[in-house]
């Protein structure tokens, strides 16, 4: 693996297609990798929970905020009210699966429990994004002082998927091109480091392998 990384998001994507690799080293020949999911840039669809959350940056207006918070709250179409449809789904298949027999070990009640909390949290949820809604749209356009927001802790605790994972899908991704802004902020990285200059100093690979497996140069005969 490389030895330097210009973000977190990268280094923490490169160990995860590590460990894959290592996970599967030791499959037979047949064996291949599992599907992986194709996970596009935020940017490809701006309409998806991802590309919305790309958008949700300090620079957003109120305006674009509050359409956000509308369009994931949308009674129709929204992330929100979708996922709030599908836990109590997962409840009622496990509701056809209960059984009271043993009153000491109900695993499957218990089950059914944290499902049916989960709705209701899922519910409370919507009401509140539909009073954010109103509120986000009526916040200041400009930042306010620092020293307001260290009041306040900061809610997002991960990096984005696709800073994590990289563009399509974990296995087999695209290498980008040379003068692609990623290659340049590598370029720029490695530049910077430290170790630069030693690297600098060492031949290539390739002229070294060449300089080890070339044959003697002849001895001269001498009369």
């Amino acid at each position: 693996m490389p030895e330097f990384y210009s973000s977190f998001g990268e280094a923490a994507g490169a160990a995860m297609q590590h460990n894959i690799r290592l996970a599967y080293r030791g499959k037979p020949s047949g064996s291949s990798l599992p599907p992986a999911r194709d996970l596009p840039q935020p940017s490809a669809d701006p309409h998806s929970v991802p590309g919305m959350t790309s958008q949700l940056t300090e620079a957003a207006t109120p305006e674009e905020v509050a359409e956000i918070l509308e369009e994931v709250n949308d009674a129709l179409v929204g992330a929100l009210p979708q996922l709030t449809e599908l836990v109590p789904a997962a409840a009622d298949w496990t509701r056809v699966r209960l059984t009271f027999d043993d009153p000491h070990h109900n695993p499957t009640y218990e089950t059914w429990t944290r499902l049916a909390a989960a709705h209701g949290i899922l519910q409370d949820a919507q009401e509140q994004l539909e009073i954010a809604e109103d509120g986000g749209a009526a916040c200041p356009t400009r930042l306010t002082d620092p020293r307001h927001h260290e009041m306040v802790n900061v809610l997002r605790t991960r990096e984005p998927v696709s800073d994590v994972l990289g563009a399509g899908s974990v296995v087999s991704s695209p290498a980008p091109s040379n003068d692609s802004p990623e290659v340049k902020r590598q370029r720029a990285a490695r530049a910077s480091s430290p170790n630069a200059s030693a690297q600098r100093s060492l031949p290539p690979a390739s002229s070294a392998e060449a300089a080890a497996s070339a044959p003697p140069p002849p001895i001269p005969r001498t009369r």
